[in-house]
C-alpha cells in the first residue's frame, strides 16, 4: 500500500474535480439558453421550448444563500454517512450567472447558525466518504467569508 488514497468522483461526470476551480457540470439549451443540473442529454426541460440541442458547460462557482437547513440524521442508502454520524448544514444556493437553485452539503465547521438568506457561498470539493483505496470526493458549499 502506498500510503495516499486516490480521489475520486462520488458522482462521475457531475463536477470537474479540480481542487482550484471545481465547477458542477451542466448542459445549457442552445435554442433557449436554459441551464440543467444534473445535464439533461435528450431534450430541453423548458416546456416552451422545443430544443434538442444541448451543450455541457460548466457553471458557476459562487452564488448566494437562497435557504439551508440542518440535517440531525442520518440519510438513507445510497448515502454514505460518517459512522458515527454528525449533523450537517445543507444549503440551497442559486448561482450567480444561471440563477438556478442547487442544493449541496455545507462544509464541516460552519454551522447553521453561522448562515443567512443572501450571504455568498463558493463551492468546493471535499470527501464524502473512503474506503481501503479511494477517498470519493463531493461538492459542498463554503460561506466565502469563512
Amino acid at each position: 500500500m502506498s500510503g495516499a488514497k486516490a480521489q475520486v468522483a462520488a458522482i462521475e461526470g457531475w463536477f470537474r474535480m479540480d481542487p482550484d476551480d471545481p465547477r458542477l457540470l451542466g448542459t445549457q439549451c442552445q435554442a433557449c439558453h436554459t441551464y440543467f443540473f444534473p445535464k439533461e442529454t435528450l431534450a430541453c426541460r423548458n416546456p416552451s421550448c422545443d430544443g434538442t440541442e444541448l451543450k455541457e458547460v460548466p457553471l458557476s462557482r459562487r452564488g448566494r444563500l437562497w435557504s439551508f437547513t440542518n440535517n440531525c440524521y442520518p440519510p438513507p442508502a445510497p448515502f454514505v454517512a460518517a459512522d458515527p454520524f454528525e449533523p450537517y448544514a445543507v444549503a440551497a444556493v442559486e448561482l450567480e450567472e444561471e440563477k438556478m437553485v442547487v442544493l449541496g452539503q455545507v462544509v464541516a465547521g460552519v454551522d447553521v447558525t453561522e448562515l443567512a438568506a443572501g450571504i455568498e457561498m463558493e463551492l468546493v470539493l471535499d470527501t464524502l466518504f473512503e474506503d481501503d483505496d479511494n477517498e470519493f470526493m463531493i461538492w459542498k458549499w463554503r460561506p466565502v467569508a469563512a
